[in-house]
């Protein structure tokens, strides 16, 4: 009578047999132990002999297992290789890129409009970070805002940023003072990120604001918390732009000096050394340069 032996079992024994614990293949596996334990059982009973010595913190193989095991991977290994070739040619093409959370909420998402109808076989992975101090985990790409290009990675220069001061309607209504009158910083709190505490003492110099001594300075940790606390009236924030064009297209946010400050930061767009031949990859390098390098500012 023919023995039916799932290939399922079959996998289950081998990483059992180089580990030597079943708790660590249910982990390897993404089973629970029991679940290792009934199917090296079951394994077991198709064959007609032991596999394993249960021991009480560890399991051994026996003589008969170690000689199973060592027939037994071999044709295992082959069998994925051979699977791994006939797939390849339809592998998954994933994309994963890196990049600031403001920056990917309102200017990135929304030019993404138009990728999947070109690249329908490329999936992209998008994973975002609050400010450039927070680390991230490995990808493909990262979009960086940095005071000079990276020169230890692949990199294209993308555009520059300024900040301009921007409130909310009620707030531009109540600070205008008499016509040719500049609106007083000294009455209301200015908002600003963390990572920059001091720009708002430079926006001042740029500016030539004589005496500047502003009341109060509230620091957030997001450029998102930024924007939206001068949107629901908090105060005064300094608002990157071009990304945060749209606050002001919309009329959520009003511009409330023309003077902008100026720095040396630019986005910039970072390809890992490690995915430098793949095609998918390239696509969306070539896709962002095309929509992003334009950008006016």
């Amino acid at each position: 009578m023919a023995v039916h032996t799932p290939l399922r079992g079959l996998r289950c024994f081998c990483v059992a047999a180089e580990c030597l614990s079943f708790k660590e293949t249910a982990s390897q596996l993404y089973l629970t132990p029991s679940a290792v334990s009934h199917q090296i059982k079951q394994l077991e009973e198709n064959l007609g002999f032991s596999l394993f010595e249960r021991q009480t913190r560890a399991v051994v193989l026996t003589a008969e297992g170690r000689r199973f095991y060592q027939a037994i991977q071999p044709v295992l290994q082959s069998l994925s290789a051979t699977v791994a070739e006939f797939c390849q040619t339809k592998r998954e093409q994933v994309v994963s890129i890196t990049l600031p959370e403001f920056f990917a909420s309102e200017f990135f998402v929304p030019r993404l409009v138009g990728w999947s109808s070109q690249h329908p076989q490329v999936n992209l992975r998008l994973e975002t970070v609050k400010s450039r101090q927070e680390s991230s985990r490995h990808t493909d790409l990262q979009i960086v805002l940095a005071s000079s290009k990276p020169t230890d990675k692949t990199s294209y220069q993308l555009f520059p940023i300024s900040y301009v001061p921007a409130c909310s309607p009620e707030w531009y209504q109540r600070l205008q003072g008499e016509p040719g009158e500049l609106p007083s910083l000294e009455t209301v709190p200015l908002i600003v990120h963390q990572a920059r505490p001091w720009c708002w003492h430079q926006w001042a110099d740029q500016a030539g604001y004589d005496d500047f001594r502003p009341r109060q300075i509230i620091q957030l940790d997001s450029m998102f918390s930024v924007a939206r606390a001068a949107q629901q009236g908090l105060g005064v924030a300094l608002i990157p732009l071009p990304i945060s064009q749209a606050w002001f297209d919309s009329g959520s946010l009003v511009r409330l000096f023309e003077d902008e400050l100026h720095t040396r930061d630019h986005y910039y767009l970072v390809q890992h050394e490690d995915s430098l031949h793949k095609p998918e990859i390239q696509l969306l390098i070539d896709w962002v340069l095309a929509g992003f390098a334009k950008t006016n500012v």
